[in-house]
């Protein structure tokens, strides 16, 4: 470990930087509740009380107190797994098992993510379990939550095992290109991801089924017509089984578009509520907000993997972290050069954070519009907002500062009084 290599004091200075960052925002956010978390702001005096707004503050500061050692023990581990020399010692044992560089890469992302994952065990069972369950929202048993974390396991490896074979073979065979070709592998496969992801991979962990006949489909089919927008149908998931949170969503690509609403959104709004928090989602797609953030993210990505393509084969990038490596890199060590990029500029990506929210935010009070326009009042978002804060107990206000860097939707009193301007 060579710490005045250029790329560890970058890696270092931005593992403290985020670290410290995100400890002052929290910290920031937890103060600001206890001076004003109890607080009914006047424009909410109809509609929330103060049981609700202490029991919110009790629930934040329940997931902020788990926060705290998680992120401290976080950190401390990712410092020490580089400065003692773990990741240059195991893909020194995984070449001693296997020669194939494919297979060297797969057993270095399993392998490399066990500390962090055993780590993450114990907060994320105290949080489903301890915080969740206590405050009324969880259902999940632990037969259920572990079979989800293997089921995820390998539903999240089975869709990186071919961009990864894709990657070390454009190493090997595609030289100084292997940059272009891989955007074009990555966001053909993303679209392809997009496509399957409704039809197979969602059923892996929820039961999804057709919506009722019934005055809220007849209500929601009219909207989607009148909007022009064309779903493979209308469908009800089975939330309730592991939590109480609520939502509602499109996802899919094409012909495999699909509206999704949670049971307990059904459950907790009104028709005029649901049809309001369609309107919103639908306001994304008039609007082609998705369409945009794809024109921004393609030369996002191949912008982001040319320059990736110039650092990996630089040896000083491997030798600052205890890696072996001669004058020139070869293309069976590029995948590492890939993770210590990760490593050295993870972290610095919260400083993008206010901008990306900043755009997200403008995306929303646009789709909030639509949702007034195209219901003729913006009064049915105003409370399905309001219900669904509740029922989530999310915090009412919280400091700018914060929101910036954390909110990538308005906090609900900037949307109510959009929405009422």
């Amino acid at each position: 470990m060579d710490f005045s290599n250029i790329f560890v004091i970058i890696f270092i200075i931005g593992t403290v930087f985020s670290f410290s960052l995100n400890m002052l925002l929290e910290r920031l956010d937890f103060t600001f509740r206890k001076k004003h978390g109890r607080e009914i702001p006047e424009i909410l005096s109809q509609h929330v009380d103060f049981q609700t707004l202490d029991k919110t503050c009790l629930y934040e500061d329940a997931k902020y107190r788990l926060w705290i050692p998680s992120s401290i023990l976080e950190t401390i581990l990712s410092l020490y797994l580089v400065f003692c020399g773990f990741y240059p010692a195991l893909i020194e044992r995984i070449w001693t098992w296997t020669d194939n560089p494919f297979f060297a890469a797969l057993l270095f992302l399993v392998l490399g993510g066990i500390p962090g994952a055993l780590l993450s065990i114990p907060f994320a069972l105290y949080s489903e379990f301890g915080i969740e369950k206590h405050f009324g929202f969880s259902n999940m048993t632990i037969r259920m939550w572990i079979a989800d974390e293997i089921k995820g396991f390998f539903v999240n490896l089975l869709i990186l095992t071919p961009l990864l074979l894709a990657m070390i073979a454009l190493f090997k065979y595609t030289a100084g290109w292997w940059w272009l070709l891989l955007g074009c592998v990555y966001l053909v496969f993303s679209l392809g991801i997009s496509i399957i992801y409704p039809i197979f991979i969602a059923p892996i962990f929820n039961k999804f089924t057709p919506l009722e006949d019934g005055e809220l489909k007849s209500r929601l089919e009219e909207l989607l017509k009148k909007c022009g927008f064309k779903a493979s149908g209308l469908f009800v998931m089975d939330a309730s089984r592991r939590s109480g949170h609520s939502n509602a969503y499109f996802t899919g690509f094409g012909k495999s578009k699909r509206v999704v609403l949670y049971d307990t959104l059904i459950e907790q709004l009104t028709i005029d509520e649901i049809e309001a928090v369609l309107g919103h989602e639908l306001g994304h797609y008039k609007h082609h907000h998705i369409l945009k953030k794809m024109l921004f993210m393609i030369p996002a990505v191949f912008a982001s993997l040319f320059v990736i393509s110039l650092l990996v084969n630089l040896p000083l990038l491997y030798k600052g972290f205890g890696f072996v490596s001669g004058e020139v890199v070869p293309y069976q060590m590029m995948f590492i050069g890939i993770f210590l990029l990760s490593l050295v500029f993870g972290d610095w990506g919260i400083l993008l954070s206010p901008i990306m929210n900043s755009l997200s935010r403008h995306d929303e009070f646009q789709a909030d519009a639509f949702a007034k326009e195209i219901c003729g009042t913006g009064e049915p978002l105003c409370t399905a907002l309001v219900k669904l804060n509740k029922e989530n107990l999310s915090e009412i206000q919280v400091p700018k500062i914060y929101s910036v860097f954390n909110y990538s939707h308005p906090p609900l009193l900037e949307r109510i009084k959009a929405l009422r301007a």
